[in-house]
Order: structure tokens, then sequence, then C-alpha cells
């Protein structure tokens, strides 16, 4: 574990005091950890040390968490001007990714980087030699509350919420309900602290919560009902899984992040154990991976899909043609993996 220690808050201060180029960059398909913890840092170092920050996302942020960007200066991999600005920042903070890899188009220009770079993330067996301050912590729901632990000790702050700037707090509640799918999963008492503090500081977490789940397009729930209904399939071993083409993503002209959250619906079947989202993209296939406590899926996800994660909350790829020959064979290829997967973990279980 690579904790919040005074040394670490001290020597990122002094950094701070005399380095004004900075840029912050998470990973790519960025969700509400990603979107919500380096909007909150953005607003935290232009209020607390006038410090304008550049945001780099890999690629286009979900429409449903574009209120948190409303006023932040940031841009994509795609735009003009990102490599120049990872190339002259003097500090790069790295936020809810542990490895380069995961910052896909952006992972060269990090590399080339010869910026101080901050880590702050709460996957396990971070790329250690890379940074120069690591924050990394598993034991804690989200890059957002390991963000908010850390700046409520920054100077200044006096472990106080209040004394957050207000969208800075706000960032930071948005990203750890979204890690935690409402406190649904990966919830610690310093999860609950957190976001009782935030609450007591001000944060409205009701109309985050109708930002979040309840303003999202017709065109979505319709895809959704439409996925379960035709493309849903639970296995007898207590696997379930959803496959979404690039058709079914066409038809309904689904927009990035418009599935965030499917993977967990059908866990709440009692038979369900584990629940997969398989998306289709031109030549792989994305994987998200969700569990009840006694399944941990970061294991599979590390040995068969290229990935990796939390126990209850992991994902990776499934690449064609080199992991899966044919596209059309890929229900077939992920059940002969689920069915194995059970089977030991059933067996390791019993021993």
């Amino acid at each position: 574990m690579f904790e919040v220690t005074a040394d670490k808050i001290q020597a990122l201060d002094s950094r701070l005091r005399k380095e004004g180029r900075v840029v912050i960059v998470s990973h790519e398909h960025p969700d509400g950890d990603a979107v919500g913890s380096t909007t909150a840092l953005w607003h935290f170092l232009k209020v607390k040390y006038g410090i304008v920050a550049r945001i780099i996302y890999p690629d286009c942020i979900p429409p449903s968490l574009a209120f948190l960007t409303e006023c932040v200066d940031y841009m994509t991999a795609d735009d003009e001007g990102a490599e120049e600005a990872i190339r002259d920042a003097g500090l790069v903070f790295c936020l809810d990714f542990n490895n380069f890899p995961r910052t896909g188009r952006l992972q060269q220009h990090l590399r080339g980087s010869a910026a101080f770079k901050v880590l702050v993330d709460h996957h396990p067996f971070p790329e250690e030699g890379c940074f120069d301050i690591l924050f990394s912590r598993t034991d804690i729901s989200s890059a957002s509350e390991l963000l908010y632990c850390i700046l409520v000790d920054m100077p200044g702050i006096g472990g106080d919420a209040g004394r957050l700037p207000a969208e800075c707090a706000r960032s930071l509640m948005t990203g750890m309900t979204t890690d935690t799918n409402n406190f649904a999963n990966s919830v610690y008492p310093s999860t609950l602290r957190m976001a009782s503090d935030l609450i007591a500081a001000g944060v409205d977490r009701d109309s985050i919560i109708e930002l979040i789940y309840n303003s999202g397009r017709e065109e979505k729930l319709r895809a959704w009902s439409h996925l379960l209904d035709n493309s849903l399939t639970i296995m007898e071993c207590g696997v379930a899984y959803i496959v979404l083409g690039l058709d079914t993503r066409e038809r309904f002209g689904l927009l990035e992040g418009e599935t965030d959250g499917l993977v967990n619906i059908p866990l709440r079947a009692a038979k369900v154990r584990v629940s997969a989202l398989i998306t289709e993209e031109k030549d792989h296939f994305r994987i998200s991976l969700r569990s009840r406590r006694d399944i941990a899926v970061n294991t599979l996800a590390g040995e068969r899909f290229n990935g990796g994660g939390h126990p209850q909350a992991a994902g990776g790829r499934i690449s064609v043609p080199s992991d899966l020959d044919d596209k059309k064979n890929i229900r077939q290829y992920f059940e002969d993996i689920a069915a194995r997967f059970m089977r030991d973990a059933d067996t390791t279980r019993d021993k």
C-alpha cells in the first residue's frame, strides 16, 4: 500500500507551489470515477493554488457526466494540443488507473514525459517505477474517495470537508457514488464517512442522483430492455452474460457510457454469481465483470481476458484474432472459459 502520509502531502504541496504547468489524465473510456476525480482535482487546484490545469482524457466522456465538465478546461487525445500539453507539463496527475496501458493513446506520451508524476488510484499492482509520488490503496471505494483523503489533508483544509471548493466536493461525491454503484458495492466505513462529511458540507446528493441515473435518453432505456430480453444468457453454473454487438449499438444509437451499470442488473437474480457485459468493438470485445463476494473476478480478468481490477469488479478485453478466431464464436468462447472458471472456484472453495 502507498498510503496518504504527511511527508507525501508536504512534498505534493511543495511541488504545486512552484509548478503551474499541470496536466491531469485518466483511463480510456472514462467512467464516473475518472471524470469525478479529475474534475474534483481541477477545481481544487484552481481555487486553492491558482493553477488552471489541463485535463486530458484518452477519449470522449459519457454525456451523462457532462454536467461535471461544464466549467472545466479539458480535451481528448484526438484534440490538437493534447500531445504538446503532456510534453510541456511539469507535473502530471494520473487518476484512476494503475499503469499506462490503461490510458490508451496517451500511453506513449506519458511514458515519454519528463514531468513529475503523481498517481492516485485504487486498483492493485500499480506500475511503481512510473510515478514519483504514489497514493495507492485497494481498501477504498474509488479513486475519488482516495483523492478526498488527500485533499482534506492538504494545507488550509485541516480535515474539514466544508473547506473544499463546492464544485470539487460535488465531483468527489459523484465519482464515489458511481464507482460504488450508488453504495451497492465496494463500500467501506470510510466511504460512508466521506459521504456524510460531504453532505454536511453542502453537497446536494439528490441532484447528483437525478443527473446520473434519472436523466438518460429514451434510446438508452429501450436498448437496455432489448438487451435484457434478447441477449441475456444465464448459465447453469451461475454466470450471466450479455453480448452487446455493433449492430445493436447502431440500431439504438447508444452513446459512450450509456451501458454503464447494465452489467450489475443480472446479479439481482439469486442464481447469478457472476455477471459479464461483452461489448463488441472493431477488432476486439471489451468485457466488464461483476460478482458476489464469494467469487473474485479479477482473477478471471487477469488470467483470461488481458485485464484486472477488484475482486468483485474487473474488466479486460478479448482480441480478435489473437484470442478469438472469429467474432461469431464469442458466446461459446466465453461460456467455455466461464464454466471452467466456476468449476475451479467451487473446487477451491470445497477444499
